[in-house]
């Protein structure tokens, strides 16, 4: 008996909650499709795959952290969506109002020009044989949600038109058995595995910050770990390491806080997100990892450690507000008592 591993690629290059009809359109991963690619390589890492991927450039990029040369099948391209391709589904609701609205109780319903999924079964059931055929052990295919909605259709011996309910969110993958026909085994399954540091590495690396985030990420880290260390309390330093790492990833966006945190729920990291959100405006309450995390981060000007009233006097400049002024000295404040408190519990001038 075979294991049969249906991946889908990572989330494409486009805003979170957008919805797009991307089909043939070859985007590449976003950075949470690359991060899903790296905990998808980490969760399988102990299995031995032959890998087999859609030519696409999401299916492509989503196989490298598997550490396996994929061998690519053109046949395992994502359904060609003809005049809708590329275009997010706001913009096809406004331009095709009926066809739209009739997809609601016509889930196979196409626009003219565009891919039908029984042209997709056609092409796909076929290549599957082969590739079983062809190939032993256990085998992963990565491919796109029409792609595996019409294996998953085969396995369970359900109908096209059934085959739209079945759910697979990037970056998951569903597996099934194959002995000479396929027998559904397991339910979509998310990538979680557990946070270190070292997973945290390369999690910062694929979100693709730049060179001066990353190094600055590392720095923090280090900080962070080093008050910890001089508190004589309890941590999760496997955790604060971690964070640490990974507070920055979205330090392009606007509110890098809260988008690298949003980023970071969608992965299933929801502790490590809580802390994140906070490490750039924390309300101290209590001295735990978040509040180590924020006095860290205020330390260090890029790689450099620095006084609290260095880096607050480097910001200041840039409150061109009243309102931006006020958070500002806030912001301070807050970061003030938080150093007495710390320097207090370690008896000495931990953090200057």
């Amino acid at each position: 008996m075979r294991k049969v591993f249906l991946i889908r690629h990572g989330h494409p290059d486009f805003s979170p909650g957008t919805h797009m009809c991307l089909g043939r359109t070859d985007t590449p991963l976003g950075a949470i499709g690359r991060m899903q690619a790296v905990l998808l390589g980490e969760q399988l890492k102990e299995e031995r795959l032959t890998v087999f991927t859609s030519p696409l450039t999401r299916c492509c990029e989503t196989a490298l952290p598997l550490e396996r040369v994929p061998q690519i099948v053109q046949e395992l391209q994502e359904q060609d969506m003809g005049p809708w391709d590329g275009l997010d589904f706001e913009e096809i609701k406004q331009r095709w109002p009926e066809l739209y609205e009739r997809r609601a109780y016509e889930p196979l319903l196409v626009p003219s020009g565009a891919e039908s999924l029984m042209q997709v079964r056609e092409r796909v059931l076929p290549a599957m044989k082969n590739i079983l055929a062809f190939s032993e052990g256990d085998t992963a295919i990565i491919a796109h949600a029409s792609v595996i909605q019409v294996i998953l259709a085969e396995a369970l011996g359900t109908a096209l038109e059934e085959s739209r309910s079945l759910r697979i969110p990037y970056g998951s993958y569903a597996i099934l058995n194959y002995d000479g026909r396929f027998s559904f085994l397991h339910d979509a399954v998310r990538s979680s595995p557990a946070l270190s540091p070292a997973l945290a590495e390369k999690l910062l690396s694929a979100a693709a910050p730049g060179e001066r985030v990353e190094a600055h990420c590392m720095a923090v880290k280090d900080e962070a770990l080093r008050i910890a260390d001089a508190l004589p309390l309890s941590a999760d330093k496997n955790l604060l390491a971690s964070v640490s790492l990974l507070h920055d990833i979205a330090r392009a966006e606007k509110d890098h806080a809260a988008t690298g945190a949003a980023w970071l729920r969608e992965l299933g990291y929801t502790e490590a997100a809580d802390i994140v959100a906070q490490h750039h405006d924390l309300r101290y309450t209590s001295i735990n990892e978040a509040a180590i995390l924020y006095i860290a981060d205020k330390c260090m000007k890029e790689e450099r450690r620095v006084t609290i009233a260095e880096r607050f006097a480097a910001s200041e400049d840039r409150c061109r507000t009243p309102e931006a002024k006020a958070a500002w000295k806030a912001r301070l404040d807050n970061t003030l008592r938080l150093k007495e408190a710390i320097n207090s519990i370690c008896g000495k001038n931990v953090i200057e």
